[in-house]
């Protein structure tokens, strides 16, 4: 056995600890770009710490996902204020935004150079600007060595993925994450149990992302469905916030599966929330990599794993793989998860996105090979 495992140099987690902001920034740098969604006022709470310290700073919102010109501006706009580190503060989005202009600020260039699949592919040798990430949503984005970029040119998301990606401090305060609204809510939860169920089963699965997600599924199991009907509810708020850490660690150190093979592919296509069209796929996917599973071999230790996420989902200790699949099925209706259809794919969309989500980084960790009938049956489930 040999693997390696890649994590932040320093994770802070608790209730408050945005309050330790300004002394962690002081450490590394004096004026920070501070990445922000569309919402400036959501990142409030780090700017009044950092202006109760005199430290100056210059903003970046970011509306929606970030784009490969989202990067560029991004450049451009550090370089006229001389910062010297970035802060981003919120949700997936903002995340993969600071992490891509950390390193592409110090490596230079173009995103298209080194973006996956539709880019140049080439190497980032460079260490990044140093770089703080603060979630305010369960997303995991803040621990993980991508950062997801859609490209306007090619109507596809695609990755920048290095391990000089993963953040030198990351700061998750559960608290910032009360006011999530609910469909957000659901929609950050059901990302954060594909990213523990997907590596659990993924084919470069370790004892480290094994623990991980195993202890993932356990919080957000019990906690999800309490705090989409009570946002304020702090354990339930804190299961999610360490859900969110735990799948993304275990994500990029063992990979994902189809579920995010598919959905890098269909945002490119429309725009949806990321973590609505992963859970419009997951309870299918899953169905799917079981069957597929059962024929290759009734011994599969695949099958074994699907049948321990089965057992932690519903609290059943006799649980088989299948009550598994109907547990996340229910949760998806319970938490008003759209179809693929209602997010806006069109079934004349789906040779096009099998033909892109069969070369996509992703599909390597499946637990098995689907084939294109299977991938289309995964797909025609789910509009």
């Amino acid at each position: 056995m040999r693997f390696v495992f890649v994590a932040p140099g320093r994770i802070v987690f608790g209730e408050g600890t945005i309050g330790e902001a300004a002394p962690l920034v002081r450490e590394v740098g004096r004026h920070p770009l501070i990445i922000t969604g569309r919402a400036v006022t959501r990142a409030a709470p780090l700017l009044v710490w950092l202006e109760r310290e005199g430290i100056s700073h210059t903003i970046l919102p970011v509306v929606g996902e970030p784009s490969t010109e989202t990067i560029r501006l991004g450049i451009e706009k550090a370089r006229d204020a001389r910062c010297d580190m970035i802060i981003s503060i919120g949700g997936g989005s903002v995340l993969d935004t600071g992490k891509a202009l950390a390193l592409l600020l110090t490596n230079g260039g173009d995103p298209l150079d080194y973006l996956e699949v539709v880019g140049r592919g080439l190497p980032l040798t460079k260490g990044p600007m140093p770089y703080m990430t603060i979630p305010t949503t369960a997303s995991g984005a803040e621990v993980t060595r991508n950062a997801v970029l859609f490209s306007p040119e090619h109507r596809v998301k695609a990755s920048l993925r290095s391990r000089l990606l993963v953040p030198r401090v990351v700061l998750i305060d559960p608290e910032l994450t009360y006011t999530v609204p609910p469909e957000v809510t659901a929609n950050t939860g059901l990302d954060a149990i594909a990213q523990v169920v997907e590596p659990y089963v993924s084919v470069k699965a370790n004892p480290m992302t094994d623990a991980l997600c195993r202890e993932g599924m356990t919080r957000a199991a019990r906690s999800l469905r309490r705090v989409y009907e009570k946002g304020d509810d702090r354990e339930a708020r804190r299961d999610m916030c360490l859900a969110g850490l735990l799948g993304g660690l275990a994500l990029s150190n063992a990979g994902l599966g189809a579920v995010h093979g598919f959905a890098g592919v269909i945002g490119g296509i429309v725009s949806a929330p990321h973590g609505a069209i992963c859970g419009a796929l997951l309870p299918h996917v899953t169905a799917v990599n079981i069957r597929a599973l059962e024929r290759r071999s009734p011994g599969d230790p695949g099958l074994k794993r699907y049948e321990e996420i089965a057992r932690v989902l519903t609290g059943n200790a006799g649980a088989r793989a299948g009550d598994g699949t109907a547990w996340l099925q229910k949760l998806c209706a319970d938490l008003r998860i759209p179809s693929l259809a209602a997010l806006g794919v069109r079934r004349e969309d789906l040779p096009v996105i099998i033909d892109k989500a069969s070369v996509a980084r992703s599909m390597k960790g499946n637990p098995v090979e689907l084939t294109r009938g299977a991938m289309e049956e995964i797909l025609e489930r789910a509009l």
